[in-house]
């Protein structure tokens, strides 16, 4: 009996870990953020949205980026609302080493429930 009292013991600590990975809340129960960007200056040309994909992915957050015929480089990022401060922070002040960012909209901020974006690319 002790085997088939093990293997319900691992059966329902495996269901129970499935569970809390696919949690979309953070270990400190902190809620996923949404938030759309429009940078603007010279920030086509210079690899922008090589470096936002790659800082994105060094963050942990979800998104995408993408330039725009007017010039400017838009995108979406989501993830835990520290790590998307952070990314906004970055989109606002850094950006890539050729880039000079004039200013950054961000529009549409609000929480989510889970995400609706997996890993950070680039769209054309």
């Amino acid at each position: 009996m002790g085997s088939v009292e093990s293997l319900c013991s691992l059966i329902l600590f495996s269901v129970v870990l499935i569970l809390a990975m696919s949690t979309n809340v953070d270990c400190g129960g902190e809620k996923l953020a949404s938030v759309d960007f429009e940078i603007f200056g010279n920030v086509q040309g210079v690899c922008f949205r090589m470096y936002t994909e790659d800082q994105g992915k060094k963050l942990g957050v979800n998104g995408w980026v993408k330039n725009t015929r007017e010039g400017t480089v838009v995108g979406q990022v989501q993830g835990p609302h520290d790590k998307v401060n952070e990314m906004k922070m970055w989109l606002r002040k850094v950006g890539s080493p050729s880039s000079r960012i004039d200013h950054a909209e961000f529009s549409n901020e609000r929480d989510i429930p889970k995400l609706e974006i997996h890993g950070f690319g680039t769209r054309y």
